[in-house]
């Protein structure tokens, strides 16, 4: 039975604390799970959270050919992605502020962040800064159609754009995610988080050479708490997009509403579910290697196909 529904302010503030303290524990967990299939000791789970501490503490070194740009990105990066999650079903269809937007607006959000990275990589005047952001607009270039696509087939079925609407089709028609439109909406999805990301094949998180790193270079000359809030942005755009994932095309354990009793219940789906959507981006990590930068779009074509597929098989099937 259903406990009583939570207020608008608490669904705010519980989702707001589920992106906050989830987003960090994901990352840990994709960190440590390749590191055990690569039979490495890696890094704990906790990881991320001592170094998101640690860099809030130290100071910042701010290059003097920056302007305001390189100040606010930060600022803009996490406000605008953490606005984005608050429109994504998480332990429910229903969103804290679905009112005020769809998957348009989620997608705006999120490339609204983008686009102040990418300006801040510029800011400074570095090379290798330019060299990320040219990289990082290429690519969402091919990413956000393929992402688009892919939502707008389960947009069609639900018959609106709305995240929780659409949730709440899936819901209903929980053996739709085995039908051919849904499937390919799916792979395309997975290689769109794939590249939007930043892993193996796309980008290595990892690495630190300036003529293999996209996100990296962006950041080279953000420190302290700047670069702890981008790095907070960072994952909590891939909890986004899991998430986004899961709960569109996974809906088992999601509850229509917010309430007290299913709060729970749905936050132990969800963490059921993300660690199995982990499991399978580290096994692709794994067992891929890093593409050459030229042979991307050739991937997010393929994405892109897909997505399209997936578009044009709702209507003849």
């Amino acid at each position: 039975m259903m406990g009583p529904t939570l207020g608008p302010v608490l669904k705010v503030l519980a989702q707001l604390a589920i992106l906050l303290l989830l987003a960090p524990l994901v990352t840990g967990l994709i960190k440590l799970l390749k590191a055990r299939l690569q039979m490495r000791r890696g890094p704990g789970m906790l990881q991320p959270y001592r170094d998101l501490y640690k860099l809030l503490r130290k100071g910042m070194v701010i290059p003097h050919t920056a302007s305001w740009l390189f100040s606010a990105t930060p600022y803009v990066v996490f406000s605008a992605t953490l606005l984005a999650g608050l429109m994504v079903p998480t332990v429910a269809a229903e969103t804290p502020i679905g009112l005020f937007g769809g998957v348009l607006a989620m997608v705006y959000l999120l490339g609204l962040g983008r686009f102040f990275l990418a300006l801040g990589g510029l800011d400074t005047g570095s090379s290798f800064g330019g060299l990320g952001s040219s990289r990082e607009m290429t690519i969402a270039a091919l990413a956000e159609p393929t992402l688009m696509l892919a939502v707008f087939t389960v947009a069609i079925g639900a018959g609106s754009t709305t995240l929780a609407e659409m949730a709440r089709a899936a819901i209903g028609q929980q053996w739709r995610f085995l039908a051919p439109s849904q499937i390919l909406a799916f792979a395309a999805l997975f290689l769109v988080l794939i590249a939007e990301t930043g892993r193996i094949p796309v980008d290595n998180p990892a690495t630190h050479l300036e003529l293999t790193m996209i996100h990296e270079a962006m950041i080279l000359e953000y420190s302290g708490p700047y670069l702890a809030l981008i790095e907070w942005g960072a994952s909590i755009k891939q909890l986004l997009l899991m998430t986004l994932l899961i709960n569109v095309f996974w809906p088992f354990g999601l509850p229509q509403v917010w309430s007290a009793s299913g709060l729970f219940t749905g936050l132990g789906w969800l963490l059921l579910k993300l660690f199995l959507l982990s499991c399978g981006i580290v096994l692709v990590e794994t067992t891929n290697a890093k593409m050459r930068l030229f042979r991307v779009p050739e991937l997010m074509a393929t994405a892109f196909v897909l997505g399209a597929l997936a578009l044009v098989s709702t209507f003849l099937l």
